[in-house]
């Protein structure tokens, strides 16, 4: 006996486990149970998949096995690889969001803290100018190559502070 069983199943383009059930039937017919299960599929929407139950005589499933499940059974692999090819595409997805918004976060508090920074520097200045040293306020105001944000109400606030050290006193000097 020369079959060619195996060759045919090995032409099929399926990735996963081809389980067959022969029970006999009868009448002398066969029932075959045709499944395929892929492992590799995390979905577990691949469960919902029956299995291909075929019916017939030894003879009839000679001739026409393999014509009635090549297709469904190619069908559904393809569907399997597709589910796990979503998986994994959702789950990188997911990793990659989480770095954005890790990244984000990161920004968002550096800015803060350099915004602190600024709003201290400039309170302070504000402070020194009230107990009337000048200089040590005008010291106090950040650098505007460090804020470029800011750069234009730092320039202004330096050039107010300035103005007033660089003033004359009662006695025509400079302080």
């Amino acid at each position: 006996m020369n079959a060619n069983f195996f060759n045919q199943i090995a032409q099929m383009e399926i990735t996963g486990d081809l389980h067959l059930i022969i029970s006999k039937g009868v009448d002398n017919t066969l029932i075959v149970t045709t499944q395929l299960n892929n492992e590799h599929c995390g979905d577990d929407a691949k469960h919902t998949i029956v299995p291909l139950n075929l019916k017939g005589t030894a003879e009839e499933l000679d001739e026409g096995y393999f014509e009635r499940i090549t297709a469904p059974i190619e069908k559904a692999s393809g569907l399997m690889v597709n589910m796990e090819a979503f998986l994994k595409q959702l789950e990188e997805a997911q990793k990659q969001s989480a770095m954005e918004k890790e990244k984000a976060d990161k920004e968002r508090r550096e800015k803060e803290a350099r915004d602190k920074k600024y709003k201290e520097a400039m309170t302070k200045a504000d402070e020194l100018e009230i107990e009337g040293k000048h200089r040590e306020a005008w010291m106090k105001v950040p650098d505007p190559t460090e804020y470029p944000e800011h750069a234009e109400a730092i320039r202004k606030r330096k050039s107010q502070l300035s103005d007033k050290f660089a003033s004359p006193s009662l006695f025509g000097q400079a302080e």
